[in-house]
């Protein structure tokens, strides 16, 4: 497993927290997310032989937010 913070950019509210983890969560492989609207990032423990980073990145840009 490997974990890693990706920046997100454009959350305001727990409704984008929401969306993000939901975007996250959805990615075969992710194992766990942890959302923050105070530090704007989400670290993403995920199988790194099922997905890499940037499909994470992917799908948080799919849900309508920007990664740093």
């Amino acid at each position: 497993m490997t974990t890693t913070t990706i920046a997100v950019k454009g959350m305001t509210c727990a409704g984008c927290v929401n969306s993000v983890s939901k975007a996250l969560n959805s990615v075969e492989g992710v194992q766990k997310v942890d959302v923050s609207l105070e530090k704007n990032a989400a670290t993403v423990t995920f199988d790194d032989s099922k997905v890499q980073v940037e499909n994470l990145k992917i799908a948080i840009e799919d849900a309508g937010y920007d990664v740093a």
